[in-house]
């Protein structure tokens, strides 16, 4: 069973809505008992860092998640501004993140691109080149074009967790992986057959 926090951040009936199509098990979580049960987890996430954050913080969720994912290593899928707090902290809050890994989120820097479309917010469709096209990329491969809407990115200390990157007034990236805990700044929920097939991939981890 996937479980998709609900913490009243997110497109949480459009992930349902892609794992009914796809006949596979998805819920709401709404409370620590349904956290404490699943068997992976969707963090999605919309908005500014400290929102979103502060609503995680106050859902009775919290610890509970930090069990699962940190103690049970159920596999973990934070999506947009869900991915940005896996991290430890962003330059468009004063909160903490989850610091689930070792990461700064960043404001894109646009201004001195060579591309006069590059302007914030980035978003949008554009290409995401998987360094590796196991896991969350299978059967997508380097064509893949997703939905972004973001403008800030996940800064990560280490390269070897970067998992996807793409070109938006310089490289960043776009998914991260480290163990059980993966991110894609992109929705996949609203990237047509790429984003089904991820969504599809990861429930099959």
């Amino acid at each position: 069973m996937i479980s998709i926090l609900d913490y009243g951040v997110g497109n949480v009936q459009a992930l349902l809505n892609i794992y009914k199509r796809l006949n596979i098990p998805a819920h709401r979580a709404h409370t620590a008992e349904d956290v404490a049960e699943a068997e992976r987890i969707i963090l999605p996430g919309v908005g500014s860092f400290d929102w979103a954050m502060a609503r995680l913080n106050n859902s009775g969720m919290r610890a509970a998640l930090d069990d699962v994912v940190l103690k049970k290593s159920r596999p973990v899928l934070g999506i947009c501004v869900g991915m940005q707090m896996l991290a430890r902290r962003s330059e468009e809050g004063s909160l903490e993140g989850l610091k689930w890994l070792d990461a700064e989120v960043k404001k894109l820097n646009v201004a001195g691109s060579a591309s006069r479309r590059a302007c914030l917010p980035h978003m949008g469709w554009n290409d995401v080149e998987p360094c590796s096209e196991e896991c969350l990329f299978r059967n997508i491969g380097g064509s893949g074009r997703f939905y972004f809407l973001h403008s800030y990115y996940f800064a990560p200390k280490e390269s070897k967790t970067i998992l996807a990157r793409t070109d938006y007034g310089g490289v960043f990236a776009s998914g991260v992986r480290a163990g059980n805990i993966y991110g894609v700044q992109f929705h996949p929920e609203k990237s047509h057959h790429w984003g089904i097939q991820l969504l599809k991939n990861f429930a099959e981890l």
